[in-house]
């Protein structure tokens, strides 16, 4: 589905890799957490992975087709959900929605089924018309996730998505991205929540100083009693081996 290959990313002149040689894959049906402490790389590789920031080595293909040398077919597999939930505030909720299923050429009648289906869910009916500069923080996210599942996209990519919601609006976008991933698409999320990860996810990785430390099964690591708590402290550095937490 996906595949990073030695994905290589600095800034300007700097000698210091944000990204150093990374390669993953990623499976259909899937959802994948990505773990790293601050500055580890984390949000360098999403958007590279989406295709926002350029990278000097490596490649990385969505369902075959390459980010670098085919950008806009490769952008028309993914819906992605930023961790600023950056958005047109001018316009209400459905006027939003609309232009952005609108720039992936997504008929209106579709558009409206999936449209209703998950303001259902985050309970934002009432405020579907209403400017989103009127909307609480909580809201902007989940605009931006609806606006990012309205082309039902394979690859599914959220930068720290559960911040700053409700306990209710976190459960529910629990609940979506296992739908999601369910249907035989791809979920990629990055996060600092251990707990979410390890019950929420198929798979994992931990990157730190934008080197890749280990790919993870979390159903292998329950049946072994290992603790991603422990790997993860362990793979940034925080204890050494035999370490008590």
């Amino acid at each position: 589905m996906v595949e990073i290959e030695n994905l290589t990313k600095s800034y300007g002149d700097s000698t210091v890799r944000a990204v150093d040689n990374l390669s993953i894959s990623l499976r259909p049906g899937e959802i994948f957490g990505f773990l790293g402490s601050n500055g580890a790389g984390k949000s360098t590789t999403i958007k590279c992975l989406v295709g926002i920031y350029p990278f000097q080595h490596g490649d990385i293909f969505i369902n075959g087709i390459s980010i670098k040398t085919n950008p806009l077919e490769a952008k028309k597999q993914i819906g992605y959900v930023s961790d600023n939930h950056a958005v047109f505030e001018r316009l209400t909720g459905r006027e939003y929605v609309n232009h952005i299923a609108n720039l992936y050429r997504v008929d209106m009648s579709a558009v409206e089924e999936r449209c209703n289906s998950l303001l259902k869910i985050f309970k934002l009916e009432e405020a579907f018309d209403r400017p989103i500069k009127s909307y609480s923080h909580g809201m902007k996210q989940k605009i931006t996730v609806i606006a990012a599942l309205v082309h039902n996209p394979k690859l599914w990519v959220l930068d720290e998505p559960l911040t700053g919601l409700d306990p209710q609006s976190a459960y529910q976008l629990k609940k979506v991205m296992k739908q999601h991933a369910s249907e035989g698409n791809t979920v990629f999320f990055s996060s600092h929540i251990l707990d979410v990860v390890e019950n929420l996810c198929d798979r994992c990785c931990i990157i730190e100083k934008g080197k890749l430390q280990g790919v993870y099964d979390l159903k292998e690591l329950k049946q072994e009693g290992r603790s991603l708590e422990r790997i993860f402290m362990q793979a940034t550095g925080e204890i050494e081996d035999g370490e008590e937490i």
